[in-house]
């Protein structure tokens, strides 16, 4: 997110817990990642400065448990089930985020904008 010094800045923290669904020996979430420090931050797509290399949400599957949740395209995670996601590469967040022994993935994730997480909840 670019910050303007004077300007408002237009962000809304949101906690979403995902119950991941067992297909066999997977345990599916319903979303994919991108971004973090190892990664070329002009290529996310969400980083309006492009020079973020948080972990952004850039597809989430509809009817899957992510959806279900609440968690939308261009969320930037920032904790996974308490641990800091801001200074992680990409597979650190992945395997973060896929541990088989946890069944609920506990998130912290910033939003662009108030107006679109109101939005998001009244639907």
């Amino acid at each position: 997110m670019a910050f303007v010094a004077g300007q408002p800045v237009t962000a809304v923290v949101q906690r979403i817990e995902i119950r991941k669904l067992r297909h066999g020996d997977n345990l599916i979430l319903g979303f994919s990642i991108g971004g973090g420090i190892d990664q070329d931050p002009a290529q996310n797509p969400y980083s309006e400065d492009k020079t973020d290399k948080g972990i952004y949400v850039t597809r989430v599957s509809e009817g899957g448990p992510a959806e279900v949740a609440g968690l939308l395209i261009g969320d930037k995670i920032m904790q996974v089930n308490g641990w800091d996601m801001t200074m992680v590469t990409h597979d650190q967040a992945r395997k973060r985020l896929t541990k088989k022994s946890e069944d609920v993935v506990r998130l912290l994730v910033t939003r662009k904008s108030l107006q679109q997480a109101i939005q998001h909840s009244l639907q």
